[in-house]
């Protein structure tokens, strides 16, 4: 008779528990107001802002505003050096010019040699009369073919890979090869550190790795990276044929082969002296785009939840100025970051009356959506918080307009995405908008069939293809959307309200349910 009665108890606590989880909500939801949402827009939107183009100065004080809301509300500091932000650094590097000869003969990039400009200085110009095969470039306690070797101001020349004596690595002692053989780039800080004026890699794979590697070496896009800094850290490096290696070799390309045998034969390093006559000339295409993620933490209140994250994004910048004209992206996406502001600050004030969501919520405003989705492409690759404890991604992307399909009906929003990956994230919404808000929910553009591709369009989609169940919300574009004219007196900010309610009621069932939502089916 016990156990019957027991397990009513836990049932009829379990019923009140959520009771008190769904009272809340409403109790916090209520809080986002139209008063706040126009304040933050219009402040969004000013011309002290310059339309938030990232790596601007105008993106760098909308960024401090946002942080110093979230200060305000006493939201704990996760970001660099006790701060509210993760800095995002994206790089735009090719090559302008890019010459070399051998003797007198023309060499052709990607033909005879390749070379990386990530690796590489802005500039480079040098001709060479003396040069030294090396072996194989590695500087290693268990083995060194720098040491005891003069290579300051030369040429170093050396085999790609490592010698395997009697098919064992001298560093591992074992038949895996060390990092010496998969990462080139070790070999290339060693030909720095130990003064040699330029590095060839004699590449033996030289048409796969070319093809394989061809867009990282001609590439022009902004590419992340935490900047190798190749002027301080790497020697100018080249990859070259074997045809152009015993090119270069000329009389000594007998004993050089030798060396090299003997090398792997008997595993000691040898060196070889040879005169040469290389000429190069190296020019970088370069500019760097900063900007910065804020981040604002709200702690989950559940010991055995808060290490697991709830992650809700919207993009805080825009496409700032073009001469005199200025681009105040209102609904392009101040009307986004205010409502995440809103939902922040609603989630603040839950946790400081003591009934804070049970696992932690992120809020994050990125950077750099307008040039590629670059700050949330690279909180992915950096993640504040592990990816494989992020139950899930709700993102706000321009949420404050009417477009000509809904002109009758202002209560809708389009909802896209959030059955790609789970099937509990669609029905927690849809349970969410019958509940609290009754909104029209539109799945015109989550249809995979969709020529505008939205899913693959704002920054849920960094999480989403990193197996992150995410959800996007998004009112459709207008006759302002990327002009000028996109102006915070056109945004409807009861409209604005109702999303607000029905994206922090998702998010915060998402955060106080039981279960972690499961991923049942597979990313596209």
């Amino acid at each position: 008779m016990k156990k019957p009665l027991v397990l009513s108890l836990l049932l009829l606590l379990g019923i009140a528990l959520r009771a008190q989880i769904d009272q809340n909500a409403q109790r916090f939801a209520n809080t986002i107001s139209a008063d706040d949402l126009r304040q933050h827009l219009f402040k969004l939107t000013s011309a002290e802002f310059e339309g938030r183009e990232t790596g601007t100065e105008g993106q760098r004080r909308a960024a401090d505003y946002i942080a110093a809301q979230m200060k305000s509300w006493g939201l704990p500091a996760v970001g660099e050096n006790g701060g509210y932000f993760q800095s995002i650094t994206f790089t735009n590097q090719s090559w302008r010019k890019i010459e070399m000869k051998d003797a007198d003969k023309d060499l052709r990039h990607l033909w005879d040699y390749y070379t990386y400009p990530a690796t590489n200085p802005k500039q480079f110009e040098a001709k060479f009369e003396d040069a030294i095969f090396l072996g194989f470039g590695i500087d290693a306690p268990e083995y060194s073919d720098y040491k005891g070797v003069n290579v300051k101001g030369k040429l170093v020349v050396v085999y790609d890979g490592e010698p395997m004596k009697g098919g064992k690595s001298n560093i591992t002692g074992t038949s895996t090869p060390s990092e010496w053989a998969s990462d080139w780039r070790k070999k290339v800080r060693a030909a720095k550190t130990n003064g040699a004026a330029a590095l060839f890699i004699i590449d033996r794979k030289f048409k796969e790795n070319v093809a394989e590697a061809r867009k990282a070496i001609l590439n022009s896009r902004m590419d992340m990276a935490k900047d190798e800094d190749p002027e301080n850290n790497f020697a100018p490096n080249y990859f070259i044929t074997t045809d152009l290696a015993k090119s270069m070799f000329g009389s000594m390309v007998g004993k050089i082969t030798s060396a090299r045998d003997k090398i792997e034969s008997k595993g000691k390093p040898r060196n070889v002296e040879f005169k040469c006559a290389v000429n190069i000339i190296a020019e970088k295409n370069y500019t760097q785009l900063k900007g910065a993620n804020v981040l604002g933490f709200i702690e989950g209140s559940d010991p055995k939840l808060k290490d697991e994250y709830v992650v809700v994004t919207a993009h805080y910048d825009h496409l700032g100025k073009r001469g005199e004209d200025m681009y105040p992206g209102a609904d392009d996406n101040a009307s986004g970051t205010s409502t995440v502001l809103e939902i922040c600050q609603a989630m603040t004030e839950a946790k400081k009356a003591g009934v804070g969501p049970r696992r932690s919520v992120l809020c994050m405003l990125v950077s750099g959506e307008e040039k590629g989705l670059l700050g949330s492409q690279y909180y992915a690759q950096f993640p504040i918080f592990p990816l494989a404890n992020t139950v899930a991604n709700v993102n706000v992307d321009m949420v404050g307009r009417v477009d000509d399909e809904h002109k009758d009906n202002p209560d809708y929003i389009y909802v896209i995405g959030a059955d790609r990956l789970s099937s509990e994230l669609h029905q927690i919404n849809e349970t969410a908008n019958s509940t609290y808000t009754k909104l029209t929910l539109d799945y015109k553009y989550n249809d995979e069939k969709d020529p505008n591709r939205y899913y693959y369009r704002s920054d849920h989609y960094n999480f989403a293809k990193n197996g992150i169940p995410a959800i996007f919300y998004f009112n459709g574009v207008h006759p302002d959307y990327h002009r000028t004219s996109d102006t915070p007196d056109k945004i409807n900010f009861d409209k604005m309200v109702k999303i607000g309610n029905l994206v922090f009621h998702t998010a915060w069932e998402l955060a106080n349910r039981e279960q972690r939502i499961k991923v049942d089916k597979k990313a596209n």
